[in-house]
Parts: C-alpha cells; sequence; structure tokens
C-alpha cells in the first residue's frame, strides 16, 4: 500500500501483456514448487502473499481433512495479480487467489474469476461497504476479509489536539519545523511521479472527483471528473499546499521515507494506512489515529476504502470446491482473526471485528477514519488514472500551473479510456 498508485497501474497494464511470470514457494506451507502446477482430481490450489499463506495453512489443512481432498498454498510474493492473469490465460492458474478489490473489473475483463454464491445470510454477515466494493455489474465477485483506508496518524507529544481542518494542520506544523522541533509540516507521500491514491482525500475534500456514479450507484467510466472545473479547484488548493506554498506537500516526501520520517519524530503528521501503525509502534511513538481533515469550508476528506478479497478462478480445476471453501470457510470469524493476527487490519466480517475490537483500540479509530470512504474503483478505466494523476500532482506541488497541468492529464486519461 506504500507504493499502491505505480503497484496498481503495473499490475493493470501488464495483465493485458504479460507473456510469462513465475511465483515464489513458501517452504513452510504446503506449496507447489512451481505456480503453473496444474491442481490434480482432489486438491485444492491456493494463491496468497507470504504473510497470508501461512496463516491460511491450518484452514486450509482443516478443510482438506474434511472433504478429503489435499489444499496446497503457494506463495506469490509479488506481481500477484499479474502472475494470476497470466496464468489463468495459459490454463495453469490456482482454484482461489487472494487479492485487492480493486483487481475486479480487470480480473473480469480478462475472464479471470467467477461470481460467487453467498447466502443472505453471509451477505449480512460482511461490513456493507466491503460487501459494495466487491460487487462489479451487480454481482458479487470475491469474499472481502480485510478493509484499510487512509487516516492521520499523529504524533501526540508534538501536537496534543487533532486539527479541526487541513489550515490548522500546517499552522500546527508551521510552529513546530519553526521552533525546530520538526523538520516538516507534514508526511503524505508525493515523489516524482504523484501518488493519486495518497492525495484523494485532500483532492475530494477540494471538490475533485475522479469518476461520477450512475443511478444504481456504480463508477460511471463516461463521466471523468480529472481535467473538469471541479479538479481545476481541487488542484489550486492543493497547490497552495505545494513547494511554492505552504510546503506541507513535498515531492521529497516518498513511500519510502513518509512513515520513517515520520517515526523519526520529523513531523507531527502522517497520512497512511494500517500498515504503518507496526513501525509507529516499534519507535515507541505516542500516536492518535483521527480522519484526515478536511480543507475549511470544503467537503469531508474521502479516502479510498480497499478491501482484501477471496476470489474463486473462472478457469480452475475444482470450481465446487473453491465455491465451498470461499464461501463457507472464508466467512468464519476464526479464519477473519487468523488473517487478522497476521496482518493487522480491520475485519470485514462483522463477527470478527467484534472479536477482536477490545484487544485493538486502534481498529474502531480506523473504522471512524474510514466512515466517508468510498471503494477504489475497481472499473478497467481506472488503471488510465494512476499515472497521467499521479505526474499532474508531482507537477503542481513542485510549482506547475495547477489548471494547464490537470486539465492536460484529463485529456491524457480521456483519450486512453476511449481508445
Amino acid at each position: 500500500m506504500r507504493i499502491r498508485a505505480a503497484g496498481v497501474a503495473g499490475a493493470l497494464t501488464l495483465a493485458l501483456l504479460a507473456a510469462g511470470c513465475g511465483g515464489k514457494s513458501d517452504k513452510s506451507t504446503t506449496a507447489t514448487d512451481n505456480p503453473g502446477a496444474k491442481a490434480a482430481a482432489g486438491e485444492l490450489v491456493i494463491w496468497a502473499d507470504d504473510k497470508r499463506a501461512a496463516a491460511l495453512k491450518p484452514f486450509a489443512d482443516k478443510f482438506g481433512a474434511e472433504n478429503g481432498v489435499t489444499v496446497k498454498i503457494q506463495a506469490i510474493s509479488k506481481d500477484q495479480q499479474t502472475t494470476f492473469v497470466t496464468a489463468s490465460q495459459q490454463g495453469s492458474g490456482p482454484d482461489v487467489t487472494v487479492g485487492a478489490h480493486d483487481w475486479i473489473g480487470n480480473l473480469v475483463q480478462n475472464g479471470a474469476i467467477d461470481p460467487v454464491q453467498l447466502s443472505a445470510e453471509q451477505k449480512a454477515g460482511i461490513a456493507g461497504n466491503a460487501l459494495k466494493a466487491v460487487t462489479f455489474n451487480g454481482q458479487v465477485y470475491g469474499v472481502p476479509y480485510a478493509t484499510e483506508n487512509l487516516a492521520l496518524i499523529r504524533n501526540t507529544d508534538l501536537a496534543p489536539q487533532a486539527p479541526a481542518t487541513i489550515e490548522d494542520l500546517v499552522a500546527t506544523g508551521r510552529k513546530l519545523v519553526s521552533g525546530k522541533k520538526a523538520a516538516e509540516i507534514l508526511c503524505l507521500q508525493v515523489g516524482q511521479t504523484g501518488d493519486a491514491y495518497h492525495l484523494y482525500p485532500l483532492y475530494s475534500s477540494a471538490g475533485g472527483y475522479l469518476f461520477g456514479t450512475t443511478a444504481t450507484g456504480d463508477y460511471d467510466p463516461k463521466d471523468l471528473g480529472v481535467g473538469k472545473p471541479e479538479s481545476v479547484a481541487a488542484f489550486k488548493k492543493i497547490a497552495a499546499l505545494g513547494e511554492k506554498g505552504s510546503k506541507a506537500l513535498k515531492r521529497s516526501i516518498t513511500s519510502d521515507n513518509s512513515i520513517a520520517t515520520f517515526t523519526g519524530k520529523k513531523c507531527a503528521f502522517l497520512v497512511s494506512g494500517p500498515w504503518a501503525v507496526t513501525d509507529v509502534k516499534k519507535a515507541g511513538i505516542k500516536y492518535d489515529i483521527t480522519p484526515v481533515p478536511p480543507f475549511a469550508g470544503g467537503k469531508p476528506a474521502q479516502p479510498f476504502l480497499g478491501v482484501q478479497t477471496f476470489y474463486v478462478a473462472a478457469k480452475g480445476k475444482n470450481k465446487a470446491l473453491a465455491q465451498e471453501f470461499v464461501t463457507n470457510y472464508v466467512t468464519t470469524p476464526d479464519l477473519a482473526v487468523a488473517l487478522y493476527q497476521a496482518e493487522p487490519r480491520p475485519p470485514a466480517l462483522t463477527a470478527a471485528f467484534d472479536q477482536v475490537k477490545g484487544s485493538d483500540p486502534d481498529l474502531a479509530k480506523w473504522q471512524e477514519a474510514g466512515k466517508n470512504a468510498i471503494p477504489l474503483p475497481a472499473i478497467p478505466e481506472m488503471a488510465a488514472i494512476w499515472d497521467p494523476f499521479g505526474k499532474a500532482e508531482a507537477a503542481v506541488v513542485g510549482g506547475a500551473d495547477p489548471a494547464k497541468t490537470i486539465e492536460a492529464a484529463g485529456k491524457t486519461i480521456s483519450g486512453s479510456i476511449t481508445k
């Protein structure tokens, strides 16, 4: 997630172009040596990343014993989406794969996943925003197990009070910098190529949007907000935070150093997600988690909602087994809690969330910070957004004309979508 923009853009683009790709086995699990190995009859093959592969193993073993099948877990350490699409096209993919919900549009477009069959009771046990995120073209395409969104993580020694607005944050940050108690006003990653994911709360508060929605609430790729007057107004506010303005946003704050700058006590405010908390705790920093503040007089700052999801492969060898595992095992609190313990992100299953919230006071704070979150667009057209939008952000933060820059980005994006 620290480099989501680049990772998503690369995966969505490469998924259609890659000719072949390999994965690395996690030898601590019952893994095949080759992610392209074909599933034999009576065998269920699951692909996940390293952390989730280890957490899944006892549940996979139990499922296998109960159903008289062998369950093999393959740890794919990088390029998960690209590897899965390529393997699916070659007929050598898994039965189940685990990944982000915003893969859905691309996976459906490539015929790589099937809808999942959840009962009304099972759907009712999943957080509504998570269920909405995995719904595409009116069908549920995955079972969500965890959610994530950005928030403002604050060093309470440096900034005891949560800022009500971005302007309040900047004023506090400036005082800390001028008093040499901090080196930066804000740690929000930008880098040389921008970061649409991390900028979106500010962009949305200033009135900008990426895609409009249809009457059913689905994203409408025909209504592109980038380049429209709303985006121009938003980028003018972003420019005022940039290197020729208040210097709250800087290209020198990147995916590699934003968290480290905060944990090094060089800034009081960090915009990041649950993945940052482990480092913050290790640094011994007293912290609080609150929603990203809005611009004064602006709209609420809306972060994107990301949902970690189990998918049933459309070309898997054991689709009935895969549906059984995903719908009846992934929806159990025990598995959801085990996955939370492997990587602490708020469980999407409400029973699991209720089970762990007492031991982790941060969960309710992440949930509060994400109450205005909108699902990260899962439509294939989102692939055209990341690179031009990010580069426009970096340019404007560096001092480029906001109107000309974002209008040019809008034309580039529109051209890519209509090709």
